[in-house]
């Protein structure tokens, strides 16, 4: 594929000027031209720059990062998969590292490091600071202009079955005493975000009925009808115009009064809309985990 500076820039996390300026001191990258002079990098260029960034996180001089060959930096950042990079949480380096091996489509590796990322600093941090940046530069969660559709499915469908696997492993509550339905428009697919709701929602002992993807308003209606629900959460994440987010919101208030609606997403999406009275803008993991300390309160 080919690339703008921009993109890369989008994608690695480092400035254009910074880019730029390790282009003439250092020849950290080759730029190719089009036809009409314009300056592109392809998939080997990008990979390359984002090596450059892990082992510039992991504490090498830039001048001396960008002097090794393909074959000294694969070795090195092969030696760096062995141990922490630094005493502090190197969350750009997992970011940059997952990305490139992404790209690549090398599975082995990338679902190693996840792994280690994972143990770590546990599931939730690590989307937090490492899988939703991750996300966020390939523009799977909340952009429209997919840059690499290939490489995102890859990367998701990997870290979907990371969260699934956690997801299974904990144990129903018989009392929980607050029921859940969690669901995307019918026009939404992304949900990576939904699945950690899930997680988070399941750990802290409440019930959950997930739905996915993709789910019709009726479908909603009947789970509702036929199961005791308090708390409805959706994720509303594609760019679309205001007037249609704005429709579906009333939509979902209009169809259930008396339930508590929880709504996340971007904020390009959602900031400028109004929310019924029993609906609120869910903007962070942290916001979820207030909800869920106030229903234990309550409880």
């Amino acid at each position: 594929m080919r690339y703008s500076i921009s993109d890369l820039e989008q994608l690695s996390g480092v400035q254009t000027h910074t880019i730029r300026i390790w282009e003439r001191r250092y020849q950290a990258l080759e730029p190719m031209r089009s036809a009409g002079n314009t300056r592109f990098y392809d998939d080997n260029q990008l990979r390359r720059l984002l090596n450059i960034v892990s082992l510039n996180q992991t504490g090498l001089k830039i001048s001396h990062v960008c002097a090794l060959s393909e074959l000294e930096m694969k070795n090195l950042l092969e030696k760096e998969l062995e141990q922490v990079p630094s005493p502090l949480p190197p969350y750009e380096y997992y970011v940059s590292q997952l990305l490139s091996y992404g790209l690549s489509y090398e599975e082995v590796p990338f679902d190693t490091l996840i792994t280690q990322a994972i143990a770590e600093y546990g599931l939730k941090d690590t989307y937090l600071h490492v899988i939703y940046p991750l996300l966020f530069r390939l523009g799977l969660m909340w952009r429209s202009d997919n840059i690499c559709p290939a490489q995102e499915h890859f990367l998701s469908n990997i870290i979907r079955q990371k969260i699934c696997s956690a997801t299974d492993e904990i144990k129903q509550n018989p009392m929980a005493k607050s029921t859940w339905v969690l669901f995307l428009p019918e026009d939404e697919d992304h949900d990576v975000g939904l699945l950690l709701a899930n997680y988070l929602l399941r750990l802290s002992g409440q019930k959950v009925i997930y739905l996915g993807a993709k789910v019709p308003i009726a479908s909603v209606d009947d789970v509702i009808n036929r199961v005791g629900v308090d708390h409805l959460l959706t994720f509303m994440v594609r760019s679309r115009p205001m007037s249609g987010a704005q429709e579906y919101l009333e939509a979902l208030t209009a169809a259930f009064p008396g339930k508590a609606i929880h709504v996340a997403g971007s904020s390009r999406v959602l900031a400028d809309t109004r929310m019924g009275e029993n609906m609120d803008w869910m903007k962070s993991i942290n916001d979820l985990e207030e909800i869920i300390k106030n229903i234990e309160d309550v409880q």
